[in-house]
């Protein structure tokens, strides 16, 4: 499944650059302002452990997630609810994503958004500081070390944050690497799916305390926010379990005290 999506994401690349060249989109990112703030990284490094709260209609893993999709007044809920940062879905074949919805977005709140998309060409990172996110996702298993160093570094000169999603051991080290200065441990094997939250728990003394540590996937109670904020984990991305939630609002409180 994930070499699907990768391939599917760079026939999806090939196809907007013939809309819009990369020199066109460049051009226009020229037009808006890049600061040094990270506002993405520092929204985490809060006390206590940050919430990424996801905006999301569908997984590969899961199907149709939220048939009812009013995806402006979900974000604005995880907002009010103390969120510290929002994940928007763009993919549209897997995770029936839009860019729409994190333009929306951007629009309407004023946390820090992900572009959740797994980037495969420099061109995305460039759409995605275009559309209005503050961090991008790279991903260690899609990527080598040399995209790793180029995307990650091109991030930063767009004023944006990346998550360097890794899922073991080698990965992290790839991550450190290139200078990751925010890891993500995934606990859901993109291989088979499967999902365990001590995948980060047992990762986390892997990497070095200055670095933002994030735990993505598989995290549903107040107990498993307990038990990743007990060993250090600085945030947790959460998606299913909020979007399935009738009151999202109460659920990230929940889980905000757990």
């Amino acid at each position: 499944m994930l070499d699907e999506i990768v391939e599917k994401t760079k026939e999806r690349v090939e196809q907007a650059k013939k809309l819009v060249p990369l020199e066109d989109l460049k051009k226009e990112v020229s037009t808006m302002e890049i600061n040094d703030e990270f506002s993405f990284k520092k929204a985490l490094k809060e006390d206590g452990i940050s919430i990424i709260a996801e905006v999301k209609k569908a997984s590969p893993s899961k199907g149709l997630i939220a048939e009812d999709f009013d995806y402006v007044a979900i974000a604005k809920d995880y907002e009010q609810a103390g969120a510290s940062a929002i994940s928007v879905l763009t993919e549209p074949f897997f995770f029936m994503g839009s860019d729409d919805y994190l333009s929306e977005i951007a629009e309407n709140i004023s946390i820090p958004l992900l572009r959740k998309d797994f980037v495969v060409d420099e061109y995305m990172i460039w759409e995605a500081k275009l559309l209005g996110a503050s961090a991008i996702l790279l991903i260690v298993s899609v990527l080598d070390v040399v995209q790793l160093k180029k995307y990650l570094d091109l991030a930063h000169k767009l004023g944006l944050s990346a998550i360097v999603e890794t899922h073991d051991g080698d990965e992290i080290r790839k991550a450190m690497i290139v200078g990751a200065e925010i890891i993500g441990v995934n606990n859901r094997n993109l291989k088979d799916f499967t999902v365990d939250i001590n995948n980060s728990i047992n990762l986390r003394r892997c990497v070095s305390g200055d670095v933002v540590f994030i735990s993505e996937s598989g995290i549903k109670t107040k107990e498993d926010v307990t038990r990743l904020k007990e060993n250090d984990v600085d945030a947790v991305l959460i998606g299913e379990t909020l979007m399935k939630s009738d009151d999202k609002k109460s659920m990230i409180a929940e889980l905000k005290n757990g």
